[in-house]
């Protein structure tokens, strides 16, 4: 009885020094900044609703507000629905140039490419790694939950 205790504390303790050591500990060259975005796919955008490779856009500038509690990040969100269906988001500002006022912009084909340095991310997957370009980082990434018919975009 007393060697069970034992084994268990010991695969206790290292479940916790496991689970805190998986802290993701990468840091983006694109600043953190406030990202809440609630997008109801029945009403606002029935046809992005069951798509695939779609996209929507919402830049971060001095011209455009949005309704008071919605945040966009940094240079903006680029939300799309990747070939396999899924829901993916990611910051518009490319990570190579790292401004709030260079974006990426989504073509087509499941790519984001750069406007200045023309760096190429593919977004097919929702992994958002550069495929050409000067760029090594990939794509600031933020959560895309579905919960009903509202997609919520958080950091």
């Amino acid at each position: 009885m007393k060697n069970n205790y034992i084994i268990y504390s010991v695969l206790i303790s290292f479940l916790a020094f496991f689970i805190a050591s998986c802290d993701d500990n990468y840091q983006s060259s694109i600043p953190d900044f406030p990202v809440n975005l609630p997008l109801n796919l029945t009403s606002t955008y029935p046809t992005f609703k069951n798509s695939n490779n779609q996209f929507l856009l919402f830049e971060n500038s001095k011209n455009k507000s949005y309704p008071l509690g919605q945040y966009v990040g940094y240079g903006g969100i680029l939300v799309y629905t990747g070939f396999d269906g899924e829901y993916y988001a990611f910051d518009m500002s490319c990570p190579y140039e790292a401004k709030q006022t260079t974006r990426v912009h989504p073509n087509d084909i499941g790519q984001a490419i750069c406007d200045s340095c023309h760096s190429v991310f593919d977004l097919g997957y929702g992994i958002g790694n550069p495929s050409t370009g000067p760029a090594k980082e990939v794509l600031k990434k933020y959560r895309a939950i579905l919960n009903g018919d509202v997609l919520y975009i958080s950091r």
